[in-house]
């Protein structure tokens, strides 16, 4: 498997709504139990994000980035989780996970809308479980989809948000259409100015990942 650093070198070649939250701290508690600068810009964005955790001899070091996923009930969004948390996120890291909710939903709807409640707290147990040295923090959020992650990145400074892709649909294929999974990827990658990479697990029977970023169009990782 690949290190985190080695991924990232490989892909540089080229408020207003109501919201819950659950952070664990670094004992693995749980304290709440109970774009704009274009392409250039960004790649150096990119290669600088490879430096900053890099000392000379290319060993991880010090600085803490976040790392955001946007999670669901679909098993594509818990594969994008557990690829960022074991490609991307290091030591210290704070890896965010984010549920938005419609805003159409309205009370004890907004869970039969947008799945339990409790979603993105009970994947923060398991990834605090799976890698207790990266913090973890649990968000679900009210709102549009597009506007909801463009404000969550903004608002904490995400560092690298990783979202879930699916196989495309053949029928879509065949009239040139994209399913509203895909568009949404399509347009985080292109309008956020953090380096925002889709994941996809491969089909059964074959091994890796086929990623997405700006530069890459289903660049296939074999981990």
């Amino acid at each position: 498997m690949p290190s985190p650093g080695s991924f990232l070198r490989q892909l540089s070649g080229k408020e207003g709504w109501k919201s819950r939250s659950r952070r664990w701290d670094g004992a693995g508690n749980n304290p709440g139990c109970g774009g704009g600068g274009g392409w250039k810009e960004s790649l150096k964005q990119m290669e600088g994000l490879n430096n900053m955790y890099r000392n000379e001899n290319g060993m991880l070091y010090g600085m803490k980035k976040r790392v955001m996923v946007v999670v669901d009930q679909s098993s594509h969004s818990k594969h994008a989780m557990m690829w960022a948390l074991t490609h991307v996120t290091n030591k210290g890291d704070i890896l965010t996970l984010l549920h938005i909710v419609p805003s159409s939903c309205k009370g004890s709807d907004a869970s039969a809308g947008g799945g339990s409640p409790y979603l993105a707290t009970t994947l923060g147990s398991l990834c605090k479980a799976c890698k207790p040295e990266v913090e973890v923090e649990a968000l679900m959020i009210q709102g549009p989809k597009l506007g909801t992650v463009m404000s969550q990145v903004k608002k904490l400074e995400v560092s690298v948000l990783v979202l879930g892709q699916k196989k495309p649909s053949p029928l879509l294929n065949c009239l040139c259409l994209k399913s509203s999974t895909e568009e949404f990827v399509d347009q985080c990658i292109n309008v956020l100015d953090c380096l925002t990479i889709g994941v996809r697990k491969q089909s059964q029977g074959v091994s890796g990942y086929l990623i997405s970023t700006r530069w890459h169009k289903n660049f296939w990782l074999l981990a």
